[in-house]
């Protein structure tokens, strides 16, 4: 991505400006708002990057369907992308904003794959796990996979934990394969 280094530095200088005015978690909230939209919407995105559609016109969309609903500082950030010709870096701006904000808060995502969806119960518990296990809080990401087939792998940074069905069974069968052990008769 071309602009991400501009992506990066606009989401710091967005933070920076929510921490002066104590709003970073509800600009937070904005930035996953308007990353889930545009996500979901293929000609919003198009609109946004087109070269063709007016800036202005940009601005009266993102007006229309952000207004009311977004801080004032994500607003302002409308504008400023508007002035220095940069709308189109919306959506990176928004997903960078919301990988630094994470980090500020000492915040992590957490991945937990497992064959069912998680109960909340079950939810409680793995987060308190991941807390007591690295000291700082996560956001859990649940990944349904019926091919593990019970038991669930986590992912936390870069530790990654099997405790799947399907990995014990790959296991076992590799210590058979590896066994040369022939019973005399």
């Amino acid at each position: 991505m071309k602009d991400a280094r501009a992506a990066l530095r606009y989401a710091k200088a967005i933070l920076n400006l929510a921490k002066d005015t104590k709003s970073e978690t509800k600009v937070n909230d904005d930035m996953l708002f308007i990353s889930d939209t545009i996500a979901k919407n293929d000609d919003f995105e198009v609109m946004l990057r087109s070269p063709i559609v007016k800036a202005a016109d940009k601005i009266k969309v993102l007006n229309a369907l952000f207004e009311g609903k977004v801080n004032n500082v994500t607003l302002g950030l409308f504008h400023l992308l508007e002035d220095n010709k940069r709308i189109a870096m919306l959506a990176s701006i928004a997903k960078q904003y919301v990988i630094i904000y994470d980090y500020y808060k000492h915040m992590q995502e957490a991945k937990v794959t497992t064959a069912v969806p998680l109960t909340k119960e079950v939810e409680k518990q793995v987060l308190a796990k991941i807390v007591a296990l690295t000291g700082e809080k996560a956001n859990l990401v649940n990944e349904v996979n019926p091919n593990i087939l019970g038991g669930f792998i986590l992912r936390v940074g870069d530790v990654q934990y099997d405790a799947s069905i399907s990995n014990y069974l790959s296991e076992l069968k590799k210590e058979f394969d590896n066994s040369h052990y022939i019973p005399k008769i």
